[in-house]
C-alpha cells in the first residue's frame, strides 16, 4: 500500500514546488483503514472558481475537479474533470496556494466526511460507473461518478484530463433544486469565507513566508469560529428527532367562539420545528429543509436546556424597534446578525413517546413544563395562550399593530396537514407571491417594480406589482438575483399588454412576502407593499389565499341541499375523529373536482353503516330506501334482466350518499349516454406485499411509455389503498368485448417481456415477487375507485390524480388525507383529461371490430 501511494503521487509532486507553498507533501501513509473511508470537497478560487471532490482510496484522495460545485438535484450532471491523486494530508488543506504556483489561489474545506463505495470502488474507477455513498456534514446520500463517452479503458499510467460526470441519485436527500452551493459558502472547519481565508497572509512569494501566516486568519475572530464550530459539531453529534411534517392553520374570515379555543398571537416570523437531544440540535423549516446552519444562533440557546429529546414547534422571529415581531427585521438580522428569538407552541415528541394524539392544551402543559430552565430573558420561549375571548384577543393584538391571531381547538390532536383545527385570522392582508418578472425604472437604481403572480391549475396567474417597501440595499440585491434568472419568455398565463412592452421576465422561483389593502375584482392587488423574499415555500405551493367561511359544519350543508343529515357527529374513522359531518364537509370542499369523473355513469359503493371500523359491503342496486338526491336507472344485465343503478350528478348526491354511509364511490368504465362504449381504461397495478412502492411508481411511468408509443395519452392516480391507476380517457367508439381484449393483451404482452417483474395472471400465487397489471377493470359492469374518493381504510385516505412528474417521487398509494386531498382539488393536476379526443383505433386493437 505505501509503495502504491507513493507512486500514485508522482503527478502531484510532479507539479509542486513545496519550497514555495504550504501544501501537503505527501508523507508515506500508514495503511489501509478499516470501515469507511474519508472524503472532501475543497472549493478552490484559482483561475476559475471550482469544487475539488476528493475520495480516499488506496492510500490516497482521488481527486476530481468540478466546475459548477456538487449539486442535490439528481437533474444535474455536474462535469468533474479528473485530475491528479492528492496525498491524505491535503484532506486537511485550508489557506492560500501562492501565486505563479500549481493551483495557485485560496482553498477552502467546503465539506468532509466519510464514505462508503456500492460494490467494487476499483472495479467502478476501472468502468467508469463508480457509485458511492456519503456521509458529509453536506453532502449525504448516494452520487455516482460516470465517465463520458471515449473513455480508453486500456490506459493504465493514469488520468489525464479525463471528463466524468457526478449525479446525485434519487434518495431521501434529493431535491429537486440544488440546495448546496448557494446555501453554503462558507469553510465547513472555520466558519470563513474566501476573503476570511485569504485576508490572512498575503499570497506568498518565496519560502521565508511562515506557514500560520497561510492556514490561519486573525486569533480574535478564528477563536470565534472555533466556538461556532464547536457548537455546530455538537449539534450535529447525536441523533435528534426526525423531522415530521408541521401542521398548518386554514385563513378564515371571522374569529371561532366558545371555550373550546385557545388564541396565541401570530408571529410574523419562519416556521421551524425545532429536534433536540441533548446536545444534538436540528432546526427544520416547514417543508423539513435543514436550517441549522441558518438559524445557528439559536443551537447553543437550545443546547443550554438540557431536555433530553423533544420535537418542538415554534417560530423564529426578530423584533423591531417597536417591540413587534417583523419579517423585514428577521432577514436583516439573519443576513447580518443580530437577535433570534424561538417561540415555542407545540410538543410532538418527548423523550421518544410521541404526543401527536394527545390534545393541544396538554401538549401545552408538557412543553411548558420542559421549558421551565428558560428564562424571560433567553431566546427560546414559550409561546402562551388565552382560552376563549377571541375576539378581545384579536382586536387588543390589532390595535397594536401585530399581525393577528391563530386559533386553536383546545382538544385537538397534531395533523400534520392544513386543517380547521387551526384558524388564522390577519390583522392586515399579507401572503406569498411568485415573482415573474420587473419593470424597468427610469428614476432609480434596482427596478421600478416587481410583477406578481401565483400558482393555480400548475400555471402562474398575474396578480399585480409592488413598486414600494425596498431600500436601495434591496433593490441592488434584488436585481442581482433577478438577473440570474432572466428568462426570455413570461412565465405567466398572461400579463396586461402595457406591463408586458417593457416588462423583463424571470424564471418564476423567488417567493416574497406582500402586504396589500385588498383584491379588485379580478384578483389584482390593491396598494401592495413589499416585505421580504421568502426561502421556506417553493414557487410551485403559492396559491392565492381566499379566507373561508369559518364553519367546518357538514350539517349546515346538508340542510342548504335539502338531505336530513342524522347524526352528524357520530364518528366514522375513530382512528382520525373523522365524524360524518367533517366527511360532507370535505365532499363540498372536492366536488368541483370530483363530480366530472363520478355523475352520469353507474356506480357501485362501499357502505358501512357502523363506521369504517364495523362491517362494510358493496352495493350497486337501487333496492329503495335511499334519499331522492341518489338517483337509479335501469341497465340491461348480461342475462337480459333490468337492474337499477345508483348514479349522481352533484353534490346532494354525495351528501346523501355519505348520509347512507357511504365510504367509497366506484365508477363504471362507461356512462350513460352510452354505456356499451367505454370513455375511460383503468389499468392497476397491484403489488406482491414483498415489493417496494418505487417497484410500483416504475411499473406506472413504464405503462405510460407503452401506451405513449400506442399514441394514448394516460393520467395517473394514487389508489388510496396500495397501487396506483393509469386511467386513460377515450372517445367512446370501440364496444366492451374489443377494449377488454386490448387492455388483457395490453398486460399480458408486459408480463411477456418481463416476467420477472409482471403478471397478468390474478392468482396470488403467480404474483409472488411480482407486479399484477390488472386489467380486469376493462369489462361492462366492473369498476375502479372515483377520483376524490375516500377509502374505507385506516386513515381515511383519499383517492387522488396526481401529475406524472410528481409520480417517481411518491411514497405510498394512501398518503393522502381529506384535507391534502381537498387542499390537491383546488389545483387540478389533470387539466388536459377531459379534452382529451383519443380512441382505439382498428390497428390499435388488433384489426377488432372498433
Amino acid at each position: 500500500m505505501v509503495t502504491k501511494a507513493q507512486d500514485l503521487l508522482k503527478d502531484y509532486k510532479a507539479k509542486r514546488n513545496f519550497a514555495k507553498t504550504q501544501e501537503p507533501a505527501g508523507a508515506a501513509p500508514k495503511g489501509g483503514k478499516a470501515g469507511r473511508a474519508s472524503f472532501v470537497v475543497q472549493k478552490h478560487d484559482a483561475t476559475r472558481l471550482h469544487y475539488d471532490f476528493r475520495i480516499e482510496l488506496d492510500g490516497v484522495l482521488k481527486s476530481w475537479a468540478v466546475t459548477k460545485g456538487p449539486s442535490n438535484n439528481p437533474g444535474d450532471k455536474r462535469l468533474a474533470v479528473r485530475v491528479e491523486d492528492h496525498p491524505l494530508e491535503y484532506g486537511g488543506f485550508e489557506g492560500t496556494i501562492p501565486e505563479g504556483e500549481y493551483g495557485g489561489g485560496t482553498v477552502m474545506l467546503w465539506d468532509r466526511g466519510s464514505w462508503e463505495p456500492i460494490g467494487d470502488p476499483h472495479e467502478g474507477l476501472e468502468k467508469g460507473d463508480l457509485k458511492l455513498r456519503l456521509f458529509g456534514e453536506r453532502m449525504k446520500g448516494e452520487y455516482v461518478l460516470v465517465h463520458m463517452k471515449g473513455r480508453d479503458t486500456k490506459r493504465r499510467s493514469g488520468p489525464d484530463r479525463e471528463n466524468w460526470l457526478l449525479i446525485k441519485h434519487r434518495d431521501s436527500y434529493a431535491r429537486d433544486k440544488d440546495t448546496l452551493t448557494s446555501r453554503f459558502t462558507r469553510s465547513v472547519a472555520t466558519g470563513r469565507d474566501f476573503k476570511g481565508i485569504a485576508s490572512g497572509a498575503t499570497p506568498a512569494k518565496t519560502s521565508s513566508v511562515p506557514a500560520e501566516a497561510v492556514w490561519h486568519s486573525d486569533p480574535e475572530e478564528a477563536e470565534k469560529a472555533d466556538q461556532k464550530t464547536r457548537v455546530m459539531a455538537e449539534a450535529k453529534s447525536g441523533a435528534a428527532p426526525a423531522f415530521h411534517p408541521v401542521q398548518l392553520a386554514t385563513l378564515v374570515d371571522s374569529i371561532p367562539s366558545g371555550d373550546g379555543w385557545l388564541f396565541e398571537m401570530k408571529y410574523d416570523g419562519y416556521r421551524c420545528l425545532a429536534a433536540v437531544a441533548g446536545d444534538s440540535v436540528r432546526l427544520y423549516t416547514r417543508n423539513g429543509l435543514d436550517w441549522t446552519e441558518q438559524f445557528g444562533a439559536l443551537v447553543e440557546p437550545l443546547q443550554k436546556l438540557k431536555i433530553g429529546s423533544a420535537l418542538i414547534d415554534g417560530e423564529i422571529c426578530a423584533f423591531d424597534e417597536k417591540g413587534r415581531t417583523d419579517f423585514s427585521t428577521l432577514k436583516n438580522v439573519l443576513s447580518n446578525g443580530g437577535r433570534l428569538e424561538f417561540f415555542a407552541f407545540d410538543l410532538l415528541e418527548a423523550d421518544g413517546k410521541d404526543l401527536k394524539t394527545l390534545p393541544l392544551v396538554e401538549r401545552k402543559t408538557r412543553l411548558e413544563k420542559l421549558l421551565t430552565k428558560s428564562g424571560r430573558k433567553d431566546p427560546v420561549q414559550y409561546s402562551s395562550h388565552v382560552a376563549g375571548h377571541g375576539q378581545k384577543v384579536l382586536d387588543a393584538l390589532c390595535r397594536d399593530g401585530h399581525e393577528g391571531v391563530i386559533a386553536k381547538r383546545a382538544n385537538a390532536l397534531y395533523r400534520g396537514e392544513r386543517t380547521k383545527d387551526w384558524l388564522k385570522i390577519k390583522c392586515l392582508k399579507r401572503q406569498e407571491f411568485v415573482i415573474g418578472g420587473w419593470s424597468p425604472s427610469a428614476k432609480r437604481r434596482g427596478f421600478a417594480s416587481l410583477l406578481l403572480g401565483t400558482m393555480e391549475g400548475g400555471k402562474l396567474h398575474y396578480r399585480g406589482r409592488v413598486g414600494t417597501g425596498f431600500n436601495q440595499d434591496m433593490l441592488a440585491e434584488l436585481r442581482e438575483r433577478l438577473d440570474k434568472l432572466h428568462s426570455k419568455t413570461s412565465p405567466f398565463v398572461a400579463v396586461p399588454a402595457d406591463i408586458a412592452r417593457t416588462a423583463k421576465w424571470v424564471k418564476a422561483d423567488l417567493v416574497a412576502e406582500i402586504a396589500f389593502t385588498e383584491l379588485t375584482g379580478d384578483d389584482i392587488l390593491r396598494h401592495p407593499s413589499f416585505v421580504g423574499l421568502r426561502g421556506d415555500k417553493p414557487a410551485k405551493e403559492v396559491r392565492m389565499e381566499e379566507a373561508q367561511p369559518i364553519e367546518d359544519d357538514g350539517e349546515a350543508v346538508a340542510e342548504k341541499l335539502g338531505v336530513r343529515l342524522t347524526s352528524p357527529e357520530r364518528v366514522v374513522y375513530p382512528g382520525q375523529g373523522i365524524t360524518k359531518s367533517q366527511l360532507v364537509a370535505y365532499y363540498e370542499d372536492v366536488a368541483k373536482a370530483m363530480l366530472p369523473h363520478i355523475k352520469d355513469r353507474p356506480l357501485s359503493l362501499v357502505r358501512c353503516p357502523q363506521g369504517r371500523a364495523k362491517h362494510c359491503f358493496f352495493q350497486k342496486h337501487d333496492t329503495g330506501g335511499f334519499p331522492e338526491q341518489i338517483h337509479s336507472k335501469a341497465v340491461v344485465e348480461k342475462d337480459g334482466d333490468k337492474k337499477d343503478y345508483f348514479f349522481v350528478d352533484d353534490l346532494a348526491g354525495l351528501v346523501a350518499g355519505t348520509q347512507m354511509n357511504v365510504l367509497e364511490w366506484h365508477i363504471w368504465g362507461s356512462g350513460f349516454a352510452d354505456i356499451e362504449k367505454p370513455d375511460r381504461l383503468v389499468f392497476d397495478i397491484d403489488p406482491d406485499e414483498e415489493l417496494g412502492f418505487s417497484a410500483i411508481t416504475a411499473a406506472a411511468i413504464d405503462i405510460r411509455d407503452r401506451l405513449k408509443d400506442l399514441g394514448l395519452t394516460s393520467f395517473p392516480m394514487v389508489s388510496g389503498g396500495k397501487g396506483i391507476h393509469v386511467i386513460v380517457p377515450l372517445k367512446p367508439a370501440a364496444e366492451w368485448p374489443a377494449v377488454k381484449a386490448f387492455c388483457k393483451d395490453f398486460a399480458q404482452q408486459m408480463a411477456e417481456d418481463e416476467p420477472n417483474r409482471y403478471t397478468a395472471s390474478i392468482s396470488k400465487a403467480r404474483r409472488k415477487g411480482r407486479l399484477f397489471i390488472d386489467y380486469l377493470r376493462n369489462e361492462r359492469g366492473s369498476t375502479a375507485i372515483a377520483p376524490f374518493s375516500v377509502r374505507s381504510r385506516e386513515g381515511a385516505p383519499v383517492a387522488v390524480p396526481v401529475g406524472w412528474d410528481e409520480v417517481h417521487k411518491l411514497k405510498a398509494a394512501n398518503a393522502f388525507s381529506l384535507a391534502a386531498a381537498a387542499e390537491r382539488a383546488q389545483d387540478n393536476a389533470w387539466p388536459n383529461y377531459f379534452r382529451q379526443k383519443q380512441k382505439l383505433d382498428p390497428e390499435v386493437l388488433g384489426g377488432r371490430n372498433a
